[in-house]
C-alpha cells in the first residue's frame, strides 16, 4: 500500500510530461516540427537508461533508500525542465524530461518489489495493486496541468513542470514509511533450496520469457506511440488544449483503473489469455481512431489504448516474473526494463516523425501488424505448451 501511494503521487509526473511535453516541444521549435515529440522521447529514453542503474542502486541500498534516491532525481528533473521552459531552450527542457524518466525508472521497480514480496498466484495481484496507484495519476497529473499551466504567466506550462518538485517531495515523505527489509531475512525467505543463477542468455531463450517480453514491448510501445501523437492530433483537428489534456486524463485512468481486478483475471483465466484480450483492445483503439476525428473518437481510442495496455502489460509482466529464479531477479529485471523502455523511447520518437509524415491515420495503422505478430506468438506458445503436456502425459 505504501508503494501504491508513492506511485500515486510521484507517478503523476509522467502524465504531466506526456500530456503537454509534445505541445511544449512544438511551441519551442522553429519551422521544422518533426522533433516535437523528442522531449517525450527523452522521458522514455531516461526510463530505459535508468533501468539497470536503478535496479543496482535498489539492490545495493535497499528498497527504501533506493526509492528515495529516485525521488531526489525526479525533484532535480522538475527544476531542469522548468529552467528550460523559462529560458525557451528546447534541449534543456528535453534534458529535464529525460531526467524525469531516470527518476521514473525507480518507480518502475515498485511492481517488481511488490512481486518479490508475494508468493505464487498472489504475484499478479501484488503487481496489480501497486499499479492501482496509477488511478490517481490519471486524475492528479492532468489536473495539475490544467490548474497550473498559467501559474507563471510569462511562460505557459512552466508552473506545471515546477509542480513536479513538490510531487517528488511528497512521494519521498510516503516512502519514509516503507519498512527496511533485512537482507538476511530476505535471504532466509528465498531459502536454501533457491537454485543458482543461470546465464542471461539461457533465461531469455525460454519461450515464456521471450513471448512475455515481446508482448510487454508491443503493449507499452504501441501505447506510447499512439498516446504521444494524440495531443498533437487533437489540437491539430481544432480541439482545445484542455480537451487534449482531458483525453490524456481519461487515457491514464483507463491505464490504471482496471488494476483493481486485472490480477484476479490473470489468476482466474491465465496470464496469456489476459495479454491476448489486451492486444484485441489495442486493435479496437486503432479502429476507433480511424473511424473519425470527433472528440469522442479520440477519447474512446485513448481509453481502449489504456485498458489494452493494462491487460497486456500486467499479464506480460507476470509472464516474465514467473520465468526467473529469485537469485536472477536483479539482472533480469534490469535487462527487461532496459529493453522495454528503450523500445518505448524509440516508439515515442517515431511517433512525431510518423505523425509529421502520415498524420493520425498513419500512427494508428501501425497497431495492426504489431498486435497480429504478438497474437501469433501467444498462439504458438500455447500450442507448444499443450504439446509438452501431451508428451509428459504419454511418458508417465
Amino acid at each position: 500500500m505504501i508503494l501504491a501511494a508513492a506511485q500515486a503521487i510521484q507517478g503523476s509526473a509522467p502524465p504531466i510530461c506526456i500530456s503537454v511535453g509534445a505541445l511544449v516541444g512544438y511551441q519551442l521549435l522553429g519551422a521544422d516540427k518533426s522533433l516535437a515529440t523528442a522531449p517525450v522521447t527523452g522521458f522514455n529514453l531516461g526510463v530505459a537508461l535508468g533501468a539497470v542503474p536503478a535496479a543496482a542502486i535498489v539492490r545495493a541500498l535497499g528498497q527504501r533508500n533506493g526509492f528515495l534516491c529516485g525521488a531526489g532525481v525526479i525533484a532535480a528533473a522538475g527544476m531542469i525542465a522548468t529552467f528550460g521552459l523559462l529560458h525557451a531552450n528546447f534541449w534543456i527542457f528535453a534534458l529535464g524530461l529525460l531526467c524525469v524518466g531516470l527518476g521514473n525508472s525507480f518507480i518502475q521497480q515498485y511492481r517488481f518489489a511488490a512481486a518479490d514480496s508475494a508468493e505464487g498466484d498472489f504475484k499478479a495481484r501484488a503487481i496489480s495493486w501497486v499499479m492501482v496507484g496509477g488511478v490517481l495519476n490519471g486524475i492528479l497529473g492532468p489536473q495539475i496541468v490544467i490548474f497550473t499551466d498559467d501559474l507563471l504567466p510569462t511562460v505557459k506550462f512552466a508552473g506545471s513542470f515546477a509542480s513536479i518538485v513538490l510531487l517528488a517531495a511528497l512521494g519521498a515523505l510516503i516512502l519514509l514509511f516503507l519498512p527496511v527489509r533485512d537482507k538476511s531475512a530476505a535471504a532466509a525467505t528465498a531459502g536454501p533450496s533457491d537454485q543458482p543463477a543461470r546465464p542471461l542468455s539461457e533465461i531469455v531463450r525460454q519461450p515464456q520469457f521471450f513471448v512475455g517480453l515481446l508482448c510487454a514491448i508491443a503493449s507499452y510501445a504501441l501505447m506510447s506511440f499512439v498516446m504521444t501523437g494524440a495531443p498533437l492530433a487533437m489540437v491539430g483537428c481544432g480541439l482545445s488544449t484542455d480537451e487534449a489534456t482531458l483525453g490524456i486524463s481519461w487515457h491514464v485512468l483507463a491505464m490504471f483503473g482496471p488494476s483493481f481486478f486485472t490480477g484476479l483475471l490473470v489468476t482466474r483465466f491465465g496470464k496469456e489469455r489476459v495479454v491476448a484480450v489486451g492486444l484485441v483492445l489495442l486493435i479496437g483503439c486503432g479502429i476507433s481512431a480511424l473511424a473519425g476525428l470527433h472528440v469522442w473518437n479520440f477519447w474512446i481510442a485513448l481509453m481502449l489504448l489504456g485498458v489494452g495496455w493494462n491487460f497486456g502489460f500486467i499479464g506480460a509482466t507476470t509472464m516474465v516474473a514467473t520465468s526467473y529464479r529469485p537469485s536472477e531477479k536483479s539482472r533480469v529485471q534490469g535487462l527487461h526494463d532496459f529493453v522495454l523502455f528503450g523500445s518505448v523511447a524509440f516508439a515515442s520518437l517515431m511517433s512525431g516523425i510518423v505523425f509529421n509524415m502520415a498524420g493520425w491515420t498513419g500512427l494508428n495503422l501501425v497497431i495492426f501488424p504489431v498486435t497480429g505478430t504478438c497474437l501469433v506468438a501467444l498462439a504458438l506458445l500455447a500450442l507448444s505448451g499443450r504439446g509438452a503436456a501431451r508428451r509428459s502425459s504419454a511418458l508417465s
